[in-house]
This record gives structure tokens, C-alpha cells and sequence, in this order.
């Protein structure tokens, strides 16, 4: 059985306590929603917003963990521990830690792997830059991420891969439906061989998803949902980004 789509919002460096209001305000819209919905907010709020979450259907995950289950890192945080706070998922290789930490591909792979055996889903980021799209060096990018970032033993259970330009986050501007269909088939196809029941694998594209052009993006193909930012920061507006890929089918 193929897994649910997934709309799933990334907090970032942001929100506080009060900010997990959000989560009730989102459980109330979409009681029983019709695609998994994920949170994943700042390492220091995953424990107080599973126990918001309660009984509802949102799931909660982590930004990042370290390759090590334990030991002396001084800020890091395991997966076994975002695990042990009640994450089920989490967030690796976006492209901001690899330009802000810079994380290489083996070093997402490691902390994939961490994570796999934590228990967690691995959510895997690829994206080009705009420098990188321009040269036209998009496929060749996408292709040596994924070679490098998927760890051995990856399945469509356990991981789950991102697409988000680097150019398009956070920008307003989006790819044409064409090249998100491109870089999605392209990855499609990559995972063949790579990934236990790659066909299975979902697929997700970031950068500027917004409830206004959400639908047109879940329309395309082999885009299995959203990795979503400043939008899923509030109930309204992440609502609206879940009824498009509910509507999806």
C-alpha cells in the first residue's frame, strides 16, 4: 500500500510555547485530514507540541540530528533523542544547513542512516542554486544529492526526499510546472534500485508553496506533497496548503 501524502511544515527558527495555539487551530480544520500532516518545529518545542498534538492526526518532527547516538557534542542532538521526545520524523540536508553548517552529501547520509535507526523518517533536502539552474547543471545536482545523501537500507517507509530550489525558498518565486515536473521525474527515476520500493517513495517539492498555488503544484506528477516554510508558521494559511493536496487525491 502506498504511503499517505504528506504536508509537511517546517518551523525554522521560529515560534515559541505560545506558537503551538497554531496546532489547535490546524486539529480543529482538519479533524481527520485527508493526507498526513507534519510539524516540525524548533528542537526545543518537539515535546510540548506532541503532548498538543494529543490524539490528533499531526505528526512531529525534528530539523536535524547529529550522525552519533550520544556522546560529547556540545549543542547536537540525537536522533534517539528527538525519538525519546516524541518525534516520528526528521529534517535533513536543507539546503540552509548545508550552506549554513556546510553539510556534505556523506555527512546527510550518516545522519540519514542515524536517524533510520532511531526510528525516525528521514526527510532528505535536494535543491540547485540559481547559479546552478542558470548553468543548466539542475539534473546533474539533483542526481549527485540523492547519490550521496541516501544512505544503504533507505525505503519508501523510512525516507521521504524533498525537492526545493535553493532559489525559491523563501523568494516568492516558484519553478514552472514544468521543471518541477522534470527534477520530480528525474528523482523518480534516480531512486530506482537505490531505494527499497522507490516507486513508493514520496516525492515532495518546497520553495514559496502557498495555499494559492498549491493545487497547481499537487497536480503535477509524481509530486507526493509539500515541504512547506513561512506558511505552515500559522493555521490559516498551512489549512489551505493541506485541503489542496487533500483535494489531490
Amino acid at each position: 500500500m502506498a504511503p499517505r501524502k504528506l504536508a509537511a511544515g517546517n518551523w525554522k527558527m521560529n515560534g515559541d510555547l505560545a506558537a503551538l495555539a497554531e496546532i489547535d487551530a490546524l486539529a480543529e480544520a482538519h479533524p481527520e485530514p485527508g493526507c498526513e500532516v507534519l510539524i516540525c518545529p524548533p528542537a526545543l518545542l518537539v515535546h510540548p507540541m506532541k503532548g498538543r498534538v494529543g490524539a490528533h492526526a499531526i505528526a512531529v518532527g525534528g530539523q536535524d540530528c547529529h550522525a552519533r547516538a550520544s556522546g560529547a557534542h556540545t549543542g547536537d542532538i540525537s536522533a534517539a533523542q528527538l525519538k525519546d521526545a516524541g518525534a516520528d520524523y526528521v529534517i535533513l540536508g536543507h539546503s540552509e544547513r548545508r550552506a549554513d553548517h556546510g553539510e556534505t552529501d556523506a555527512m546527510v547520509a550518516a545522519k540519514a542512516a542515524a536517524a533510520h535507526a532511531a526510528g525516525l523518517v528521514a526527510v532528505i533536502c535536494v535543491g540547485e542554486t540559481e547559479a546552478q539552474r542558470d548553468a543548466g547543471e539542475t539534473l546533474a545536482v539533483i542526481g549527485a544529492q540523492l547519490a550521496g545523501s541516501i544512505p544503504a537500507g533507505a525505503t519508501a517507509a523510512n525516507t521521504v526526499i524533498a525537492y526545493e530550489p535553493v532559489w525559491a525558498i523563501g523568494t516568492g518565486r516558484t519553478p514552472t510546472n514544468d521543471q518541477i515536473a522534470e527534477v520530480h521525474g528525474f528523482m523518480r527515476d534516480q531512486l530506482g534500485g537505490r531505494v527499497g520500493d522507490s516507486g513508493n517513495v514520496r516525492l515532495l517539492y518546497g520553495g514559496s508553496v502557498k495555499p494559492g498555488n498549491a493545487a497547481e503544484i499537487f497536480a503535477i506528477g509524481d509530486v507526493d506533497g509539500a515541504l512547506v516554510g513561512g506558511a505552515s508558521l500559522k493555521a490559516a494559511d498551512f489549512s489551505g496548503i493541506i485541503a489542496a493536496l487533500e483535494a489531490a487525491g
